[in-house]
């Protein structure tokens, strides 16, 4: 099964290349791909850019035009719960997408897309990390009222700008995603933009370290 990352930032995505053998790069559709080998096995890396349409777009990249079999995603994300630690490292067991919102339409809870009748994706999950729900959206939450949203209606534990979106295509597509995401910033910590910028390296040390077991975990 070929494995593909899609990756938000290029520094985040410099986790799993640091890790890579025989690193090549071009460019394809206006986005910097990576291709090497990890543990051994073949992988490419897309360096998708932040937010819900330039992960979207880069996730049908991989499927469409690299034959990703299997997406994987890595990266930082604000922690919601208070108890969480910067650096904390979780597998996500589900993502859904809060800034999509048809209920003054359909009635459907907020996050539900069109097509489907739950506000949910579930994903698969691999290794022994922690699991944990992710809240999507195209803003950086740095609010108190945007944090208490995402827990009371989701019940989140996380949230971040691109995995909805990622697990929307997939999830078309019938490929299965694994996701891996370490707490850069905390909530009652401060604001959470000025946590994720000391702790940003930290959590990228942490990952770095982390990918080749995150690898080898999925099928």
């Amino acid at each position: 099964m070929k494995k593909v990352f899609v990756i938000a930032m290029k520094c985040e995505a410099e986790t799993v290349i640091a890790n890579l053998a025989d690193v090549r790069t071009e460019n394809m559709f206006g986005r910097e791909v990576f291709h090497g080998t990890l543990n051994g096995k073949s992988t490419d890396v897309v360096v998708a850019g932040i937010g819900k349409v330039n992960a979207a777009a880069s996730t049908q990249l991989a499927i469409g035009s690299l034959g990703a079999e299997v997406v994987l995603n890595i990266g930082v994300a604000g922690g919601l719960d208070p108890n969480f630690k910067v650096a904390d490292v979780f597998r996500v067991a589900r993502t859904v997408q809060y800034d999509f919102d048809l209920s003054n339409i359909n009635g459907t809870p907020i996050g539900t897309l069109d097509e489907r009748k739950t506000p949910f994706f579930d994903l698969p999950v691999a290794g022994t990390w922690p699991d944990a729900t992710v809240a999507t959206g195209d803003r950086f939450m740095d609010s108190t009222d945007g944090t208490n949203f995402l827990k009371k209606t989701f019940n989140a534990h996380i949230c971040e700008m691109e995995l909805g979106a990622i697990a929307h295509v997939a999830f078309r597509a019938g490929i299965p995603l694994y996701s891996l995401k370490a707490i850069s910033d905390v909530v009652g910590h401060g604001t959470q933009a000025g946590q994720f910028k000391v702790n940003l390296k930290k959590c990228l040390d942490v990952l770095t370290r982390e990918v080749p077991k995150f690898f080898a975990a999925v099928p």
